[in-house]
């Protein structure tokens, strides 16, 4: 694949890179993932994270454990983007980024971060079915090739995954995916391992699947993205089961999620309830299946491509029980959000 070997020949990345104007970077705002903002001045980037220095002293952060960073020299368009952008507001951060140029941004750092944030919007809204997904991979492929230094190498790397997967592109997925493996948290670790069991899933093959969740499921976790990794691997471990004839299996692993799910958590619940809709689907219980869809449609519609896939189940299943219009309006909603849906 052309594409994988220009964004990930990490031997060559395995230098930092000096950031120039040290001078003028020093009210840079880094944000890690717990604590305080630390101010310093960010002197080094590489794939692995950032080096600043804070108080004279230099200060490590590592990539995956750092939420943004707001640069001195950030024209306010593109701190407006970023935090659209981070808040999942796509629409609304491209119309900020769109009008930031980038040749004119002072350091290389601050160039990176517009074009970051540029590639990643373009990249969700593709994937949730409202841009070219043709489109967001080449912005993000011309991000990563340009500025293979960033701190968001790997969060580039997993996004192209996503990409390729919503393409059907099952050996750009797991090789963007199997990046991850190269990623300085053990938390990205374990996610690519449960990402590369969603691309055996979405590719119909379920004993690979479950294979990979099992591997994530065994593991012995201190951290709570971990341990929600695991939740995730089991709901992906139910709907293998639905495709492997095993739907009470996965009818009981579903229902213990349920029960211990956190409502607040859009992405986690969506999957559950989509899982539990395709054991019913597999049992032949279409109202059961119907209802299980309906709980993603009616309060989990926020994870775009969940919402999706449910829109696309109750079209089928609407027909089935009698009730025709009710899929008809499911087509349409499908078709109102989520136009590039299935292409």
């Amino acid at each position: 694949m052309k594409y994988f070997n220009v964004v990930l020949p990490l031997a060559m990345m395995a230098g930092l890179t000096l950031v120039t104007n040290t001078a003028q970077a020093q009210n840079d705002r880094i944000y890690p993932a717990t604590g305080s903002p630390v101010i310093g001045s960010v002197s080094q980037t590489s794939p692995q994270g950032i080096q600043a220095k804070v108080g004279g002293n230099p200060q490590n952060f590592v990539a995956g454990e750092i939420v943004k960073v707001l640069f001195a020299g950030d024209p306010p368009a593109l701190t407006k983007g970023r935090e659209f952008a981070l808040d999942g507001q796509y629409d609304q951060a491209l119309q900020e980024l769109k009008t930031v140029n980038v040749d004119d941004l002072p350091r290389d750092v601050i160039k990176a971060d517009a074009l970051f944030y540029t590639a990643y919007s373009m990249s969700q809204l593709a994937i949730a079915g409202k841009g070219n997904k043709q489109a967001a991979k080449q912005t993000m492929l011309g991000f990563a090739s340009k500025h293979r230094d960033s701190w968001h190498f790997f969060e580039a790397a997993k996004v192209l995954g996503d990409l390729a997967l919503a393409l059907d592109d099952k050996e750009g997925a797991l090789k963007f995916y199997g990046s991850l493996r190269q990623a300085p948290t053990t938390t990205a670790k374990i996610e690519q391992v449960y990402l590369t069991g969603m691309v055996h899933l979405h590719g119909g093959d379920a004993e690979a699947a479950s294979t990979e969740f099992d591997k994530v499921i065994g593991l012995k976790v201190d951290s709570v993205e971990a341990a929600r990794l695991q939740s995730l691997s089991k709901a992906g471990k139910a709907s293998a089961l639905a495709i492997q004839n095993k739907a009470d299996d996965g009818l009981t692993l579903v229902s213990t999620l349920i029960s211990e799910m956190n409502p607040t958590d859009v992405e986690m619940a969506a999957r559950i309830y989509n899982a539990q809709g395709a054991i019913y689907e597999a049992k032949g219980d279409n109202e059961g299946a119907i209802m299980a869809y309906l709980h993603t449609h009616l309060l989990f519609s926020g994870q775009s491509d969940a919402h999706a896939v449910a829109l696309s189940k109750l079209i089928e299943l609407w027909p089935k029980v009698g009730k025709p219009e009710r899929g008809a309006e499911a087509r349409q909603e499908l078709q109102q959000r989520y136009p590039g849906f299935g292409k």
